[in-house]
C-alpha cells in the first residue's frame, strides 16, 4: 500500500493510526500489533510505526537474550539450558513485579502527597510525575494511564469492547493491512468479529467516525455524559422502585379512604340518631309539663265536684233515677241518626278526606273508652242513682280504691253499652253524662302503666279497622280523590302487624287506579318511595318488588309503565346485590315489552339504575341492553337510549374502548349481511348492498351513536396525551391537538392509542361502509358527513387537515394529494392500504368516498377556500395540477349532485359551473349541462331561476349540437319539476328557438324532453307541446333518409301517448291530437307497427269507437291481429285455434247486450294504453 499524500489527510491516517496502535496495546493485542508493525515497515510508514518499535525493542519487556535464543537456537537445542534459562527468566520477572510493585506504592504515595499540598502549583505536580514516570519501566507508564481510565470511566463492557474491536478490523482491512486483521480476529477468539451487531455504534467507517467525535468533544464533556448515563440508570431504577411504592401508597390511601368514608357516614348516622334523641327528650319534657298542668287542673275540679256531689246526694236520688231512663232513649235515637248518617256517607260521601275519618275514628276510641270509664266507676247496681251514690260512698271512703276498681269491674250490660257508644259517638261527644269523671280517668290513663299498654292495643286495633275496611271503601271513592287515601294505606301497610294484610294493602297501593295517567302514577310513585323509607331495605325487597314483577304482564301498559318507572326509583331502597338481580331482571323483561312507552320508560329508569350497581359483573348483560335499544324501531325509544343511557353506560362502565369496537362491528354487520345488487363477480353492483328497512334503520341509529359517543372519545384522546397537556376549560381545539403536538406524535416513540384510534380504526370502517352503500342512500350519507364534520370541530382543523385529509385523498382514489407527514412510521402502512387497487375499487371509491371528501372533510367551515379549488380542479382537467377523474365523469356528477345537498356550498358549486358553461372547451360545457340537470331536483325555483335557467340559455345557444342538445334535456328536467309559470314561459320560449333552428337532432331532443316532462308539468306546457306535435306532423318529409323519419316518427308517437294519459281538453283532442294521429298514420313506412297499432287504439277511443278499440286493445295485449275481421275471420287466428281444439271450457264467454257500453275514457286507461304500447314494441322487435 503506498503512502499517502502530505497534508490534513495525512494527519487524520496518522491520528486513527496511533488510535489503533494504542487499543492493541491496551488491550494486550501482542500478535496483532507485531503484525501491524511488520506491515507498516512493508508499507513504509516508518514514522507511524515508532511506538510499536518502542514497545517491542523494550529490553523489560522482550529482553534480549531471549529474542536472540528465540531467533538464533537451533531447533535440536539442549532441554537443560533451556530449563535453566526458563528458571533465570522467571527470576528476572519476579524482580520486575517486585519493582513495579514498589512503583505502584510510591505512586500511590506521591498521590496523598499531591491532594496534601494545595498551595503547590500545577507544574510542580506534573513535574513530580514525570520524574517518577521516568524512573521506571515504560509498561508501568502505560498501565498506569490504563488505570487512570479505569478509574474515570469504569472498565469495558462487552458490547463496548466487541464495538471497538470490529471498528479497529474494519479500519485494518480498510487500509490494506489484512494479516493484521487475521491476527486480531484469531487473538480475539470469545467475540465473532466477522458479524457486527446492529446498534448505534454500527456505522462506516466507525474508527473514523469516533475520533471525529473525539475531536469534537473534550474529556471532561465525555466523562460528564458517561456520568449523565449511569446518573440516568440510577435514576431509571429508583423511577420504577418509587411508582411500585406509589402503587401501593394508592391502595392503602383507597383503602383509608374507604375506611373514612365508612367512619363518616356512621358518625353521621350517630349525629343524626343523637339530635332525633335530643329532640324526642324535648317532646317528652313538653308533654310532661302539659300533663302535669292538666293533672292539677283535674284534681281541683275533682275537689269542686265532690263537694257538690255531698250538698245535692240527699236531694237529687229522685231526679237522677228518673233521668236514667230518659238519656237511655236519646242515646238509642242518637245511634239509629248515626247509622243513618254512615249510609248516607257510603253512598254519596266517597271523597271523605283521609285524615279527617282518622281523625274520627281516634275521637270515638276515647270516647268510648272514657264512658267505659265512667260506667266502670259505678257500682254494680242496675240504676243510675245507685251508682252515683256508690260512686260518692266509694269516694269518701277512699279515693284510690275507687279507680282501682274502675279498671277491673266489668259488666255484661257495661260492654253492651260499651258498644252502643261506639256508634253514637259519631254524631256528636255531647251526650256524656259527666266531663270531669272522663278528664279524671284520662288523667289516671296517662299516669298509670297499664294504660300505656291499653293505648298501644287500641292504636293496633284501630289499624287493624283501618285495614279491613280500606279493601271495601277503595272501589267506592271517585278515582280523582282516590289518591287522598294513600296516607291511609301507606300507614296500615308500615304498622300491620300480618305479612298477608299488608300484602294485600300493597297490591291495592298499586292498583289504586286502573289505568292512571301520568300524574297519577307520580303520585303512586311518591307514596311507594315514603313507604320504602319507612320500611327499610328488607321490607321493599319482600313486600314492594313482588307487586312490580306481578305487573309485568298487565294487560294495560299504565300499570306496566308503573312499574317501569318504580324500578330506578325503588332501587335506592334495597341492598346493593338486589339491584344488579331482581330489578335489572325486571327492567330486561320490560324492554322486550310491546308498547313504546313502557320501552321509553324502561330506558330512562334503566339509565337511573346504573350508578347504584355495586359492581360491573353485569356489564355485558346491560351494553347487550343498551344495543338493543338503541336500535329499536321506536325513535323515541332510541333518543332516550342515545341521550341518556349510552352517556350512563359510558359513565358507569368506563369501557370506551369496548362500546366502540362493538359498535363499528354492528355497523358493517348489518351492512354485510344484505344481498348485494348484482351477483356478478367483479362489477360494482356487486360489491354494493340493497338495504333493508330494518338494516338501514339500524346503520342511522349506531351512526348517531357514534355521533353521541364523540365529546367522550376525544376526552379520553386529551387526557391520554403523552405531550405538555393545556388547560382545556380556556383553550379552542387548535390548541389541545395542535399541529406541533402531532408532530412530536409522529417523530417520537411515544404511544398514544386514543388518539390513533380514530383514523386507524373509526375512519377505515366508515369509509367500508360507504364502499357498501348504494347511490341512493343519501340519508346515510349525509349522517356520516355530518359525523365527520363533528369530528373535525372536536378536533380542530390542524387534525382536519394533516390527519382527516389525507387518508380520505387516498381511500377516493387521489394518492397524488396526500400528505404522510404528520403520521408515524407505523400508522402510514396502514392508511396507505386504503387505496384502491383496482378499476373497478377505483371507481366504487370515487362512487362511495368521494362523496364524503367534498361533504364532509373538504365541506368544514375552516376549508372552504381549499373546497373550491379542489373542486375546480376535478371538474375542470384544464388546471395546471390536472385532475385524477377524468375518466369518472358520472360518478364525479353524483358527488356533485350530493355535495349539493348541503346549502351552504351551492355557492362554490354555481360558481364553478359558471366558468365551466363560458368555457371555450366543449366537453367542459357538455358535463356543465350534465351537472345542472342533475341538480335540479334538489334546488328550489329562486335558484333554478337565477342560476339554472341562465346558464341553460347560455349553453343552448352554443353551435356545438351536443351542447345543445344536452342543454335541451336539461331544460326538460326544470320543465318537470317546476311548474311556475315564468319558469314554463322561459322553456318554452328557449325551445322554440331550438325548433326554429331547423336541425333534426334538436328538433327530437326537444319532443323528447318536453315528453318526458309532460306527466308532472302544468296544462300550459301540455298545449305547447301539442300545438308543436300538430305543427311537425303537418309537415310532409322529403327524401329518401328512412331512418331519419322513422326515428321523428317513433319521438312523436311517444309524446302523443304520453299526452293521452294527461287530462287534455276537447278541443286540443279534436283540433290537435287526432288531426295529429292521422297525419302520422299517412306515413306507415316510417311507423313501428306496435306504434301503429297504439295510434289506432288512440284514435278510435278518442272519436268514440268501442268494441273495435276494445279488440285492438286485446289483440295488442295478446300479440294477436287487431281488427275484429282477422279476429273472427276464417283465416284468423281464432279460427286456427278451433281447428285444434274444439272445446274450451275456460273461454271467455259472449257478453250480455247491457254490458257492452261505451267505456269510460279515464287517465288510469290511457296510462294502460301505454303500457300496451311497450308491449307491443317488445313483440315487434322480437319479431
Amino acid at each position: 500500500m503506498e503512502a499517502a499524500g502530505g497534508g490534513p489527510a495525512d494527519e487524520r491516517w496518522a491520528s486513527l493510526c496511533n488510535c489503533v496502535v494504542n487499543f492493541l496495546l491496551e488491550e494486550r493485542y501482542h500478535l496483532t500489533a507485531l503484525e501491524l508493525l511488520q506491515e507498516l515497515q512493508d508499507d513504509g510508514r516508518h514514522a507511524h510505526a515508532l511506538r510499536l518499535r518502542a514497545f517491542f525493542s523494550d529490553p523489560v519487556l522482550f529482553p534480549p537474550d531471549l529474542v536472540g535464543r528465540a531467533t538464533s537456537a537451533p531447533p535440536g537445542a539442549d532441554p537443560q539450558s533451556l530449563l535453566e534459562e526458563k528458571i533465570a527468566a522467571q527470576e528476572k520477572m519476579a524482580l520486575a513485579e517486585y519493582d513495579l510493585r514498589l512503583a505502584k506504592e510510591d505512586l500511590s504515595q506521591l498521590k496523598l502527597e499531591l491532594q496534601k499540598q494545595k498551595e503547590s502549583s500545577a507544574e510542580d505536580l506534573n513535574g513530580i510525575l514525570l520524574g517518577v514516570s521516568s524512573t521506571h519501566e515504560g509498561s508501568t507508564s502505560q498501565q498506569d494511564k490504563w488505570d487512570m481510565k479505569n478509574s474515570a470511566l469504569g472498565p469495558l463492557k462487552a458490547n463496548e469492547r466487541k464495538d471497538l474491536n470490529c471498528a479497529v478490523k474494519e479500519y485494518l482491512l480498510l487500509a490494506g493491512y489484512r494479516l493484521a486483521a487475521m491476527t486480531l480476529i484469531e487473538e480475539v477468539p470469545d467475540q465473532d468479529l466477522d458479524v457486527w451487531p446492529n446498534s448505534s455504534a454500527c456505522v462506516r467507517d466507525a474508527l473514523r467516525r469516533y475520533y471525529y467525535q473525539y475531536l469534537s468533544s473534550t474529556a471532561e464533556a465525555a466523562e460528564e455524559k458517561i456520568s449523565i448515563l449511569r446518573e440516568n440508570e440510577t435514576l431509571v431504577k429508583d423511577n420504577e422502585r418509587l411508582k411500585s411504592e406509589k402503587g401501593s401508597l394508592t391502595k392503602s390511601r383507597e383503602a383509608a379512604n374507604s375506611q373514612v368514608a365508612a367512619l363518616r357516614k356512621s358518625l353521621e348516622t350517630a349525629y343524626k340518631d343523637i339530635k332525633e334523641k335530643e329532640k324526642m327528650v324535648q317532646d317528652l319534657r313538653q308533654s310532661l309539663d302539659v300533663q302535669r298542668k292538666e293533672l292539677n287542673d283535674c284534681r281541683a275540679e275533682i275537689t269542686a265536684l265532690k263537694m257538690y256531689i255531698e250538698g245535692t246526694q240527699s236531694s237529687k236520688q229522685l231526679f237522677v233515677g228518673n233521668s236514667a231512663g230518659l238519656k237511655l232513649h236519646p242515646i238509642a235515637n242518637s245511634m239509629g241518626e248515626a247509622a243513618l248518617l254512615n249510609n248516607n256517607d257510603d253512598s254519596s260521601k266517597e271523597s271523605e278526606s283521609v285524615t279527617n275519618k282518622l281523625t274520627l275514628e281516634v275521637n270515638i276510641t276515647d270516647d268510648i273508652h272514657k264512658d267505659h270509664q265512667v260506667i266502670e266507676n259505678s257500682a254494680e247496681v242496675p240504676s243510675v242513682s245507685e251508682a252515683l251514690v256508690s260512686c260518692t260512698t266509694d269516694e269518701n271512703d277512699s279515693y284510690g280504691t275507687s279507680e282501682d276498681k274502675s279498671v277491673s269491674n266489668v259488666s255484661l250490660e257495661n260492654v253492651s253499652f260499651c258498644s252502643n257508644l261506639h256508634g253514637a259517638s259519631m254524631t256528636g261527644k255531647s251526650h256524656r253524662s259527666s266531663d270531669g269523671i272522663s278528664v279524671y280517668l284520662s288523667t289516671e290513663k296517662l299516669e298509670s302503666p297499664s294504660k300505656h299498654k291499653s293505648s298501644d292495643k287500641m292504636a293496633l286495633e284501630t289499624i287493624m279497622i283501618v285495614s279491613d275496611a280500606l279493601p271495601k271503601i277503595v272501589p267506592y271513592v271517585l278515582i280523582n280523590h282516590r289518591e287522598e287515601l294513600l296516607p291511609l294505606i301507606i300507614c296500615a301497610i308500615e304498622k300491620h302487624p300480618d305479612g298477608d294484610i299488608r300484602d294485600s294493602l300493597t297490591h291495592t297501593l298499586f292498583n289504586l287506579i286502573k289505568r292512571p295517567d301520568g300524574q297519577q302514577r307520580r303520585i303512586i310513585m311518591d307514596a311507594c318511595v315514603e313507604l320504602a323509607k319507612s320500611i327499610g331495605e328488607m321490607r321493599t325487597e319482600t313486600e314492594l318488588l313482588p307487586q312490580c314483577w306481578e305487573q309485568i304482564n298487565h294487560q294495560y301498559e299504565e300499570r306496566r309503565l308503573l312499574v317501569a318507572q318504580s324500578c330506578g326509583e325503588l332501587a335506592v331502597y334495597v341492598r346493593p346485590e338486589i339491584r344488579d338481580s331482581l330489578i335489572l331482571s325486571i327492567v330486561q323483561q320490560l324492554v322486550e315489552d310491546a308498547a313504546t312507552v313502557v320501552r321509553e320508560a324502561a330506558t330512562h329508569n334503566l339509565a337511573m339504575l346504573l350508578p347504584l350497581f355495586p359492581n360491573l359483573d353485569k356489564y355485558y348483560k346491560v351494553e347487550e341492553l343498551m344495543f338493543q335499544l338503541v336500535c329499536d324501531p321506536s325513535g323515541v325509544v332510541v333518543e332516550v337510549a342515545l341521550k341518556k343511557l349510552v352517556h350512563a353506560v359510558v359513565r358507569w362502565g368506563g369501557k370506551l374502548d369496548q362500546i366502540l369496537r362493538v359498535l363499528l362491528a354492528h355497523m358493517l354487520a348489518s351492512a354485510q349481511r344484505c344481498p348485494p345488487i348484482s351477483g356478478v363477480e367483479g362489477t360494482i353492483d356487486s360489491h354494493l348492498r340493497v338495504l333493508g328497512e330494518q338494516e338501514r334503520w339500524n346503520i342511522e341509529v349506531l351512526l348517531r351513536m357514534l355521533t353521541e359517543l364523540l365529546p367522550f372519545v376525544h376526552q379520553k384522546a386529551i387526557e391520554t396525551c403523552p405531550f405538555v397537556s393545556v388547560d382545556q376549560a380556556s383553550s379552542t381545539p387548535e390548541n389541545l391537538l395542535s399541529a406541533y403536538c402531532m408532530k412530536l406524535h409522529a417523530t417520537g416513540d411515544s404511544e398514544w392509542p386514543a388518539f390513533e384510534w380514530m383514523h386507524t380504526d373509526c375512519l377505515p370502517d366508515l369509509i367500508k361502509l360507504a364502499c357498501l352503500l348504494p347511490v341512493k342512500e343519501d340519508n346515510l350519507r349525509i349522517i356520516m358527513a355530518k359525523y365527520l364534520l363533528e369530528v373535525s370541530g372536536h378536533y380542530g382543523k390542524h387534525y382536519l387537515e394533516h390527519i382527516m385529509l389525507p387518508v380520505f385523498l387516498i381511500a377516493a382514489g387521489d394518492i397524488d394529494s396526500g400528505d404522510f407527514t404528520y403520521f408515524p412510521l407505523s400508522i402510514q402502512q396502514k392508511v396507505r392500504g386504503l387505496r384502491p387497487k383496482t378499476s373497478t375499487a377505483e371507481k366504487l371509491a370515487i362512487m362511495c368516498v368521494f362523496p364524503l371528501l367534498l361533504s364532509g372533510i373538504l365541506g368544514s367551515p375552516s376549508s372552504c377556500q381549499r373546497l373550491e379549488e379542489y373542486l375546480r380542479k376535478v371538474l375542470i382537467p384544464n388546471t395546471k395540477d390536472g385532475s385524477f377523474s377524468m375518466h369518472h365523469t358520472t360518478e364525479i356528477t353524483n358527488a356533485v349532485r350530493f355535495l349539493c345537498l348541503f346549502v351552504e356550498h351551492r355557492g362554490v358549486i354555481f360558481n364553478i359551473l359558471w366558468e365551466m358553461v363560458v368555457s371555450s372547451d366543449t366537453s367542459l360545457k357538455i358535463n356543465a349541462a350534465v351537472l345542472l340537470k342533475a341538480l335540479v331536483p334538489y334546488i328550489d325555483v329562486k335558484i333554478a331561476s337565477a342560476h339554472i335557467l341562465p346558464a341553460l340559455i347560455t349553453l343552448g345557444s352554443d353551435q356545438n349540437m351536443t351542447v345543445k342538445c344536452t342543454s335541451i334535456d336539461a331544460f326538460g328536467a326544470v320543465a318537470q319539476h317546476f311548474k311556475t309559470g315564468m319558469v314554463v314561459d322561459k322553456i318554452c320560449i328557449q325551445m322554440d328557438a331550438f325548433l326554429e333552428d331547423g336541425s333534426h337532432e334538436a328538433t327530437i331532443s326537444v319532443i323528447r324532453a318536453l315528453a318526458v316532462a309532460v306527466p308532472h308539468s302544468t296544462n300550459r306546457l301540455r298545449e305547447y307541446l301539442l300545438t308543436k306535435i300538430f305543427m311537425l306532423t303537418s309537415i310532409t318529409l322529403t327524401g329518401h333518409d328512412i331512418q331519419r323519419r322513422h326515428e321523428r316518427a317513433n319521438v312523436l308517437c311517444e309524446a302523443l301517448r304520453a299526452l293521452d294519459a294527461t287530462d287534455l281538453p276537447a278541443t286540443s283532442v279534436r283540433d290537435q291530437l287526432l288531426p295529429s294521429i292521422q297525419n302520422l298514420l299517412k306515413d306507415l313506412d316510417a311507423l313501428d307497427p306496435a306504434h301503429k297499432e297504439a295510434l289506432e287504439i288512440i284514435g278510435r277511443e278518442r272519436s268514440g269507437g268501442t268494441l273495435e278499440s276494445l279488440s285492438k286493445v286485446m289483440g295488442a295485449h295478446l300479440g294477436i291481429a287487431s281488427s275484429v275481421s282477422s279476429f273472427f275471420g276464417e283465416s284468423s287466428l281464432l279460427a286456427k285455434k278451433e281447428g285444434i281444439e274444439q272445446h274450451d271450457p275456460a273461454g271467455p264467454t259472449t257478453p250480455e247486450p247491457n254490458q257492452q257500453t261505451q267505456p269510460e275514457s279515464t287517465r288510469f286507461g290511457r296510462i294502460m294504453r301505454g303500457g300496451f304500447g311497450d308491449i307491443l314494441r317488445g313483440q315487434s322487435k322480437g319479431q
